[in-house]
This record gives C-alpha cells, structure tokens and sequence, in this order.
C-alpha cells in the first residue's frame, strides 16, 4: 500500500475487510461508560449568585477608597475564603467533625469556584469602544456579579457549604473594605502629622533666616530702593536747609556787626577821652594839611569844621560833667531793639542748623543702611531661594495631604455608613436533586467515541502491517511485471473446471459456475 496511490475503492475494500475490528470497541466502549456510571460515587453541585451594587454617593462628591479592579478582588476573595484559618470556623458552624475537617478542606479548596456573571446587557457594554480603560486607570468592567460554586459528594452538605462560602466572601468584603478604609484614614493621618512637622520646621527657618537678614532678603529690594530714593531727596531738602540757614545766619551776623558799630559810634561820639583823642587826631590832620595845601583847599576847611565841631561837643561834654550827669545814665547805653531781633534772628538760625545737621547726619546714616541691604550678597539671595522653595514643597505636600485625609475620611463614612459598594445574595443555594457526575449517557456517549476511535485505529494499523496482495495494483506495484494471467483463488471446497479454447486458453471457475470476486484475483505472472 505504500508503493502505490490508493483509491476510494481501496479505502471501500480496506473498511469491509476491518469493519468487524472496529464495531467491537465501539459496542463495548459505550456499555463500559454506562456501567462505569452506576460504580463511580455521585457528585452534586450546587451554586448561588451574588449581585454587586455601586456606591449610592456619587464618585463626584465622595471617591470611593478602594478602587482595585473588581475581577481582581473577586478572586482575592475566592483565595482569602478557602484559608484554613478561615474555613475551620465555617466548618464548626457546620456542625462537621474534627476528625473530618481536613479532608473537607481539602475538597473545599479544589472544588469551589467563583465566576462573573455576565449578562446581555453587561456584554455589550464591555463591547462597546468606550469600555475599554485607559492605561493606569480603574477598569470599569460590567460586571452586576458573580456566582459561586461548589461540588461535593452529598447534596444537602453541598447546599449548606456553598450557603456558607457566599456568606463568608460578602462578610469578608464588608470587612476588608472597612479595615482598608480605615487604614487608609490612618496612614493619611500619620503622614499629615509628619507633614505638618515637616512645615512647621520649614517656617520656623525660614523665620529665623528673615530675622537674622532683616531687609537684605530679595523681597526687599523693591523696598530699599525706594525708601533709599526717599532718604536721598529728604538729604538733598535737608542739606539745602542747612545752606540756607548757613548763608541767613552769615548775612544777619554781617547786619548785627553793622548794628552794633554804629550803636557803639554812637555811644563814643559823647565821651571826653574820645572826643579829646579824636580833635589831637583831627588837629595832627590839619598840621599836615596846612603844611601841603593853602587855607582855601577843601580838605584844610572840612577839617577845620570837624575841628569846630568836636571842640563843641567836648564843651558840651564839660559842662554836662560839671553838673553832675554820667554816661551810664544816658538812655543811649542800652541797645536798640533791631539789635536785638537780630540777635534772636542769628539764635534761631543756629537752632535751624544744628537740627539739620543732625537730621544731615542721621539721613546719611540711614542711606549707608540701606545702600548696604541693597547690596545683598549672592549667597543670601540663594539660601532664600532654597528655603523658600523647600517651605513652597512642604506646603504644597501639606494641602494635598490634607486633601486626601478630607477624601479619605469621606470614604470611611461611607463604608461604615454601608452606602459604598455592596453586595447583596440574591440566590441562595438550593439542594441538588440529581448528581452532576456521572451522567449515564454522557459517558455512555463518550464510551461510543472512544470505542470508534479505538476501533479504526487497531484498524489502521492492522491493515497498514498486513503483506498480502489482493488486486492486480498490488502485484503491479510489488512486482514491477506486466500481467499475463490472472488466477482466481477457489478456496478449500472448490472444484475446478477447466475448458480449452482454441487459443490454448483456460479458465478456471469454482462451484455453481460463478464469476470470481474481482478482489480474489490476486496473481500476476
């Protein structure tokens, strides 16, 4: 068969010759499933289902505080529940034996299962091109719930294990969602303690580095420029007040001189010695005069006259002498009053002086001030910079936090208040009332493929390890020799009949004179 092409009647020849081969097993097959149905031990299962309902609050006013995908948490449940340290107080409840708790544990960990429930409506929401979740972001995955599974040997045990299961995943749920809400409002309380240490200690350096450069820090500059604007035009005004004062009090003390020459003048033109002095004086001038110059010059005639006069005033003096009058009891030994406003005038200006010139000095004392805070050095403006940043960050940390605690403390509210997520049973376990293994025709079906299967391939391989040539193609094909003759094969209880013809001829023919089946020619010479 492998030396040549085979035919659909090769494969016709092959079925007929191997069809009792292949009706044994799948006779056999089947029966041996629907006994293997009545030995092996029932198994029932039995399922509930548990509806999930969203939060009540909107997620715009209150953001729920667990926002892990459901599918996941669903499965972390499934896990939590089936712990031993789990298990063994639902066991208890039940009523079951210590003896025969660990094996039942074992059982309840390989045969609960939990699946999502998936609805019409759930399907094509999670088809639509808007379901599907940006990267980093929750999964909003339509799922109303889930149910739960469990298969076990006895069927009201079955019932009350998987009542049990539901009602530990819900308890779990409530539980793991209030502790996580709970623990999340106290990490978020810890860290804002910390934060707000961290911006106490912040602004108690930066304090300290404002006092220790009062007016050199950079948001000063501003200030200093125009208050060192202000002290310079208030030293320009300053300094031309004292200018002016300088040059009044100068100019009075000039009249004053004046003022009191002539009051003096005054007073000496009455007393003897002087009058007595001034005409040897005027009478050496006119010696010297008459010596150079006639009678007739004005300069001799204005002396004389000067002469005449004082020579009358010192007669006056005389008699006023003989009858007892002095010069202190002249009104003219007191000062006059211009004298004396000048006086008060020079004083006052004196005052307006020094005022200025102190005013003078402390405005300058205050510009150096300010000329120095305005020449702040690069390290200062840089260590202000850094502080300011890191109390900028401590601050800006601070409010987040505080954000987050305000949220938190919201979604705690929540969960305790059960106005977050739920879930709800909406159908409990009923009792099974037929196993769901084994099933007699299930496996009596699966006996019958077997059976067909195991059938043709002790088929195939009998006719592939079988020798024998049946058609004048397997003689062709195993001889490479053209045919001359065909022989039929008669079998033990033939007869053979020979008949010659005129060619020499013979054919052989076997009981009853039939034609011989076209498969048992199976010679070629």
């Amino acid at each position: 068969m492998a030396d040549r092409e085979l035919t659909m009647e090769d494969y016709l020849a092959m079925a007929k010759r191997r069809l009792r081969v292949v009706l044994i097993p799948a006779l056999v097959a089947p029966l041996g499933g629907f006994l293997a149905s009545r030995i092996l031990p029932p198994r029932y299962t039995t399922q509930t289902t548990v509806l999930v309902e969203g939060q009540k609050v909107p997620e715009n006013y209150v953001m729920p505080v667990i926002t892990s995908d459901f599918t996941q948490r669903v499965q972390t449940l499934s896990q939590e529940v089936v712990s031993r340290s789990k298990l063994i107080p639902v066991l208890q409840g039940l009523g079951v034996k210590p003896e025969e708790q660990n094996g039942l544990i074992k059982e309840i960990q390989q045969n609960l299962d939990v699946e999502p429930v998936i609805t019409t409506m759930s399907a094509a929401a999670a088809a639509s091109p808007g379901a599907k979740a940006k990267k980093g972001t929750v999964s909003n995955e339509p799922l109303p719930g889930f149910n739960v599974i469990y298969t076990d040997g006895n069927a009201e045990r079955a019932q009350k294990i998987c009542d049990a299961m539901t009602s530990l995943m819900v308890n779990e749920n409530l539980r793991s969602r209030s502790e996580a809400a709970t623990s999340t409002t106290n990490f978020l309380d810890s860290q804002l303690k910390d934060a707000k240490q961290a911006v106490d200690d912040q602004d108690a350096k930066l304090a300290a580095f404002k006092k220790q450069y009062l007016g050199q820090l950079p948001t000063d500059i501003d200030n200093n420029m125009r208050m060192l604007g202000s002290l310079n035009s208030q030293l320009d005004a300053t300094t031309g007040t004292l200018s002016r004062a300088q040059q009044d009090k100068a100019y009075t003390e000039s009249m004053l001189a004046q003022q009191v020459a002539a009051w003096k003048s005054s007073l000496s033109s009455s007393n003897p010695v002087t009058l007595e002095q001034e005409l040897a004086q005027l009478q050496g001038q006119l010696q010297e005069l008459q010596a150079r110059y006639t009678d007739d010059y004005p300069d001799v005639i204005k002396t004389k006259a000067e002469i005449a006069d004082v020579q009358k005033k010192l007669k006056e003096a005389g008699t006023k002498t003989a009858s007892g009058s002095t010069e202190g009891d002249t009104p003219n030994a007191t000062e006059p009053p211009e004298i004396g406003q000048l006086r008060l005038q020079i004083h006052q200006y004196q005052e307006v002086i020094q005022q200025a010139a102190q005013d003078q000095k402390k405005l300058q004392s205050q510009i150096t001030i300010y000329q120095s805070r305005t020449a702040m050095s690069p390290g200062i403006e840089e260590q202000y910079k850094l502080l300011t940043r890191d109390n900028d960050n401590a601050q800006a940390q601070y409010k987040e936090l505080l954000a987050k605690k305000s949220s938190a403390q919201l979604g705690t509210s929540m969960e305790n208040q059960q106005e977050g997520e739920q879930m709800h049973i909406v159908a409990t376990a009923p009792l099974p009332q037929t196993p769901t293994f084994p099933i007699p025709w299930v496996l009596s079906l699966g006996g019958l493929g077997v059976g067909l299967g195991l059938g043709v391939a002790i088929g195939m391989i009998l006719e592939f390890t079988d020798k024998s040539i049946r058609t004048e193609k397997d003689a062709a094909a195993c001889t490479d020799l053209p045919l001359l003759i065909s022989v039929p094969w008669l079998g033990e209880q033939g007869e053979v009949a020979a008949a010659a013809n005129g060619n020499g001829h013979r054919r052989f023919w076997g009981k009853g004179d039939s034609a011989p089946p076209k498969d048992q020619e199976a010679v070629k010479v």
